[in-house]
């Protein structure tokens, strides 16, 4: 840390009376120093972390602090106020304020290095060292973590009375005594035990036979000690049983810079205290290391203390569990020890989850809220698209079996004759039409879920359903899905008094967020967002011509993109949406059958360049272009991802142009379908079936010509030939970046 901060980045008589020009005065030294470019964009990014969660913490510390793109190099300036600034702390102001800058692309090691200063701030000695500190290069040697010069009587002592002990005190506030022979005490770490890991060395305080860090007479025996789990630290618990409490713990906050690692200080910390075994995964903006499974499996009881989602977190499920904010981990370790340990005694544990949700999974700390919102959309749409393909195909058979009036048939609750097909057309119909009226409400549900969990579904269903009710439609329910999500994020950031926290989920949440998106949805937003939905109905049912193929075009390619990813998601679920009501238009009809069309593509493709040129492709992938034919056949785009992940630059540019083929000669065929998914088992219902054939038939030759020309292009690698001749990998293995098939 010695070039993040210097004595021009300390300021002991701090006279600024609010956070913001705490941060300002701070900020200032830093760009005197040329660490910030630009101070109002880096005081911009400073007020938008803060305005995530305060950043005051119990004891007089202020620690604002954010990534920002304005950063050339991690930075520290600190600031002593007399009067203090209010940084949202319960106890009051703060006097020691630290500005943490780090840059957008930060690397590990300096995190690493803002984590170690964090937990320093949970050391008592540190604190009052700085605040007794008499001039800037004394105060950013405390921080540095450097020993500075001492007076007389001050600074670090080591009373080494016992022969040949010795005593390593790095720490400029750490204070050893070693009174027994041959004693060896390491103090590396602000606060920390002394580390005996040599054989045979030993640690002791004066109290007979009691390990460091541990004043109390009873602390845990050689035997104890051989079953803690490696890198904690504990004391038997009160009765003298066998060994101590254990509980694992997950810390992390937005940034993953500072409170993250001052609540895994504070846990341990706590934790040694109560004599009870804590073991913390932090997980930071530096990435983070998890716990060892069998530790998670010895702990009795896990505190989550988070305000962001704890990545992998079923990996506690079944165990006495704490769910909180990073804060109270911080401001209150002893309470959330004592909380974990009465569940444990009352036998309550969490039950195994069905699943993460979409942001949870591959979820990475400090990402963009870009890629967020991808996450959240693609959860509803995942969700929704069984609701479309079950749905559409029993509004498909419907038509084809009792013809395009069978939506104007009774109902068959009311009229329903075993002997007759249009009965049984009509039922089908109804069924499909209940199932497909669920997609928009499915839709804004899961989006809701994938932001806010399972508190979101209530709010996002109810907004979906009032979007179909204002004819708001498929716009209506991807804005529904977001504000609820969104208003329970900002209900559960709301103090709540620990006596009401279990009605929270069952009564507050849904009351209050089914509330607030309803009124929004039916006052506010709702009527202009059903305008917006109406207007691009209209003009849909306008295009015709050049127009009408450049969109088939644009979909087609839209389509062959990323193979069932997001973007080949956006371009389904727009045709869906058009034909998901009882009387689709035309337009919307053959805009469903062009998506179709151009999903064929680019399997088909594979399984017949497969065919005509196998040297060109080793054993897997001829293996996978033999399952190619049928994923392609029945619509299913992501049959062609073993082929692209093997070779992207080929496959993906030629599927691409495949299917923007298909899809402007299909819109140019005038092709409809009233059927979302089925590929060639559902040519009955197409309009113009035999040129829609055709316009497969021409995308998927397109691709298998330009794919075999681009891969005959290449340079040839030894041993590409004996590859090509059956070599190669292993056809029963999985094919790298192959995921499992859904709906396209």
């Amino acid at each position: 840390m010695s070039d993040m901060i210097t004595a021009d980045l300390v300021d002991l008589d701090l006279s600024a009376d609010t956070k913001e020009a705490a941060a300002r005065a701070l900020a200032e030294r830093m760009v005197a120093l040329g660490r910030v470019t630009d101070l109002e964009g880096f005081l911009a990014d400073v007020a938008a972390r803060e305005a995530q969660m305060p950043t005051g913490l119990d004891g007089g510390i202020g620690i604002p602090h954010c990534r920002s793109e304005h950063v050339t190099e991690p930075t520290l300036a600190f600031g002593r106020s007399a009067a203090g600034v209010d940084f949202g702390a319960a106890d009051g102001p703060a006097d020691l304020i630290f500005l943490i800058a780090a840059p957008a692309g930060a690397d590990d090691a300096h995190l690493t290095i803002l984590a170690s200063l964090a937990r320093q701030l949970m050391n008592a000695d540190f604190t009052a060292a700085l605040r007794s500190a008499g001039d800037a290069a004394t105060a950013a040697a405390l921080i540095r973590g450097e020993k500075p010069t001492p007076a007389a009587g001050t600074g670090a002592t080591a009373d080494t009375t016992g022969t040949g002990a010795t005593a390593n005190t790095t720490d400029p506030v750490a204070t050893t005594d070693t009174t027994a022979t041959g004693a060896t005490a390491d103090t590396t770490n602000t606060g920390a035990a002394a580390d005996t890991t040599e054989t045979g060395a030993t640690a002791r305080t004066p109290d007979t036979g009691a390990t460091a860090g541990t004043p109390d007479t009873g602390a845990v025996s050689a035997a104890a000690s051989a079953e803690t789990a490696p890198g904690s630290t504990g004391r038997a618990s009160a009765g003298g049983s066998d060994r101590p409490f254990r509980i694992v713990a997950v810390t992390s906050c937005p940034t993953g810079i500072a409170h993250t690692y001052m609540a895994a200080e504070s846990l341990e910390n706590a934790g040694r205290e109560e004599g009870v075994e804590v073991v913390v995964e932090t997980q930071g903006s530096a990435g983070f290391t998890r716990l060892d499974p069998t530790v998670i499996a010895a702990a009795d009881g896990v505190i989550l203390a988070h305000d962001v989602a704890v990545r992998e977190k079923d990996r506690f499920a079944g165990k006495p569990t704490v769910d909180t904010g990073v804060k109270a981990a911080i401001n209150r370790p002893g309470e959330l020890i004592g909380e974990v340990r009465d569940k444990a005694a009352r036998g309550e544990v969490t039950s195994a989850s069905p699943g993460t949700t979409p942001v949870e999974r591959g979820g990475e700390s400090g990402e963009g809220y870009g890629t967020k919102l991808r996450k959240w959309l693609m959860s509803g749409v995942s969700y929704m698209v069984p609701f479309v393909a079950a749905g559409g195909l029993l509004i498909a058979l419907g038509f084809a079996i009792g013809g395009y009036e069978i939506n104007k048939a009774p109902s068959v609750t009311d009229h329903f004759v075993w002997t007759q097909a249009d009965s049984w057309a009509a039922l089908l119909f109804q069924i499909g039409g209940v199932a497909f009226a669920f997609l928009v409400p499915v839709l804004a549900g899961y989006i809701a879920y994938g932001m806010a969990d399972r508190p979101g579904l209530v709010p996002g269903f109810v907004g979906g359903s009032i979007a179909l009710t204002i004819n708001a439609g498929f716009l209506g329910g991807l804005a529904a899905g977001l504000i609820s999500g969104a208003v329970v994020l900002a209900i559960q950031r709301v103090p709540i008094p620990k006596a009401l926290r279990g009605i929270m989920p069952v009564v507050v949440i849904p009351l209050v967020s089914a509330a607030v998106v309803g009124f929004l949805m039916f006052v506010v937003i709702g009527k202009p967002i059903a305008s917006a939905q109406s207007g691009m109905t209209d003009w849909l049912g306008g295009l015709s011509g050049t127009n009408a193929v450049l969109l088939g075009a644009l979909l087609g390619l839209m389509m062959c993109f990323d193979l069932g990813g997001p973007v080949n998601k956006v371009a389904y679920t727009f045709a869906t949406a058009g034909i998901a009501v009882a009387d689709p238009s035309d337009s919307a009809m053959k805009i469903m059958a062009a998506v179709m069309a151009a999903g064929m593509v680019p399997p088909l493709a594979m399984a017949l360049a497969t065919t005509v040129r196998g040297r060109l492709f080793n054993a897997a992938e001829r293996e996978n272009g033999k399952a190619a034919w049928v994923l392609g056949a029945s619509f299913i785009s992501e049959g062609a991802i073993p082929f692209a992940a093997a070779d992207p630059l080929r496959v993906i540019p030629s599927s691409m142009v495949g299917g923007a083929v298909t899809g402007a000669l299909s819109m140019a065929f005038d092709a409809t379908l009233r059927a979302p998914h089925g590929g060639i088992f559902v040519v009955p219902l197409i309009g113009n079936p035999l040129l829609y054939l055709v316009a497969v038939a021409a995308g998927v030759c397109v691709t298998t010509a330009l794919v075999i020309l681009l891969k005959g292009l290449r340079r040839p690698v030894a041993g590409s030939a004996a590859q090509g001749a059956g070599g190669g990998a292993d056809p029963s293995a999985p094919t790298p970046g192959a995921k499992e098939p859904v709906a396209a």
